[in-house]
Parts: structure tokens; C-alpha cells; sequence
């Protein structure tokens, strides 16, 4: 069997997901007895004995939904947002004098992954409400990256998952350079998933009952406090942005 929560694990937050999976397989009853924090995401997410992971939302809505099961969304720590749903900042340079995401329309966007929903998604998406997108973009790999790219002159901007910037912005030296100038719409969560052969409702329970009954330190750390019961549709329901045409090395 297989369990991992690669999405938020960080040194900082090892601890509280290592204790969050542990209640879960209690109240589950079966489970591997550590998370699974190596190996290819892709083959975890569809294992056949997979208990329980996280992925992204794009991941989920192009790849993923027909070969997993959903088991909930989460319920985020992040102002302004409706239970469920979460957003990217958009962060810059403290010393950039623009102070709108729009202003950076011939900029360079530092992005972790085409398919990254808070990443490239989001930002794209937010971008073409108002007539433009990030055509400069230069792909880093990892959220922290895109970060630090910004911060050393690499990138102008940059979109992340607010509760990645949030850890970031905590414990990260480099991010003390930036300041967040901006933030897309809120969109469903990193959607936990399971095998698609196994029942989610008793994986769901289990989570449910677990995230509340959290200490309150374990929630101030992971930002997470509840789980919302998603249907797939509201994930699919949202576009599937292009590709980059080009980018920056």
C-alpha cells in the first residue's frame, strides 16, 4: 500500500503530515506505516494500492480523473477564500516599483510547471480576463525556484499556491526580498485522491475525522483545517491552459 502528501511537505511541515497520516490509517484501520516521500509522483498517484495522496488540479483535470478516485478537497487557511477553494499570490521584487500583475504583461513569468494549476493555470487564465498573457516565461521546476528566480533578477513575477508562499514566506530567506503585488481567482483546492478501485467514502471519512481532530499547531502548520466532499465536475469544469509557445533558458 501507498500513502504519501507530496504537495505540502516541507522540513516544517514533515512532522504534521507524518501525524495527519498516522490518525488517518487509525481511523482507516489499514495503510502503509510511514508516507511514501520518494519516486515518481505519476506511478504513486496510479498505484493500484494507492491509499491516499494529493495532486494538483490540472494534473488532475488533463491526466488523472479517470484513473483515480476523488476523495475531497481542502479546506484552506487563506483569507477571502470560500471553503474548498484556494488562489495564487503573485509575488515580485520589494524594489520593483509595479504594484499591479498586469503592469508585468512583458515581463518575465518564472512558472514550476506547465501543468501546474496555481503555477501556470491560474496566472494565465487570470492574465486573459483582462486581454493579455505571460508570453516571457521561463520554467523552473519547483515553486521555491520559481521564487527564487524572482528574487535573483532571473524573473519579474511569479504565481504560486498562497499556502506555498506561506511556508516560504515563514521559514525562506530569499523570500524576504519579495512582497506579493496581486492574487488569482480562487479555484478548487489540491484534491486528495485514492486508487480508482478503491472506495473512497471510507478513506474520506477517515481524513475528515482526522483533520478535526487536529491539534491547533498541526493546523497552523499545514494551513489546512477541513475537508470539502468535491465532485469531479468541479475540477473539469475549468479550462486546460496551452502550453508555453516558447521559453526563456
Amino acid at each position: 500500500m501507498i500513502a504519501s502528501l507530496p504537495m505540502y511537505d516541507r522540513p516544517e511541515t514533515a512532522a504534521a503530515n507524518d501525524r495527519l497520516w498516522q490518525a488517518v490509517r487509525a481511523r482507516l484501520g489499514e495503510g502503509p506505516e510511514a508516507l511514501t516521500r520518494d519516486g515518481d509522483l505519476w506511478a504513486q498517484w496510479t498505484h493500484p494500492d494507492l491509499v491516499l495522496s494529493q495532486t494538483c488540479g490540472l494534473p488532475y483535470r488533463a491526466c488523472l480523473h479517470d484513473k483515480v478516485a476523488l476523495v475531497g478537497t481542502p479546506v484552506c487557511d487563506l483569507p477571502d477564500c470560500p471553503p474548498g477553494q484556494y488562489y495564487s499570490v503573485f509575488v515580485a521584487r520589494r524594489d520593483d516599483p509595479r504594484d499591479d500583475p498586469q503592469d508585468y504583461a512583458q515581463a518575465v513569468l518564472a512558472f514550476n510547471d506547465g501543468l501546474s494549476q496555481s503555477g501556470w493555470a491560474a496566472p494565465q487564465a487570470w492574465a486573459a480576463a483582462r486581454g493579455f498573457g505571460f508570453d516571457r516565461v521561463r520554467r523552473t521546476g519547483g515553486h521555491a525556484l520559481s521564487v527564487e528566480a524572482v528574487a535573483g533578477g532571473r524573473a519579474d513575477i511569479a504565481a504560486l499556491d498562497a499556502l506555498s508562499w506561506r511556508f516560504m514566506a515563514r521559514t525562506d530567506r530569499f523570500a524576504r526580498e519579495l512582497r506579493v503585488i496581486g492574487r488569482t481567482d480562487p479555484t478548487p483546492a489540491l484534491p486528495w485522491i485514492t486508487a480508482a478501485t478503491r472506495d473512497p467514502a471510507p478513506v474520506r471519512a477517515a481524513l475528515s475525522e482526522a483533520l478535526a481532530a487536529m491539534p491547533p499547531e498541526d493546523r497552523d502548520t499545514l494551513g489546512i483545517s477541513g475537508l470539502v466532499e468535491a465532485a469531479p465536475d468541479a475540477y473539469l469544469a475549468l479550462p486546460i491552459p496551452a502550453p508555453p509557445a516558447s521559453e526563456l533558458t
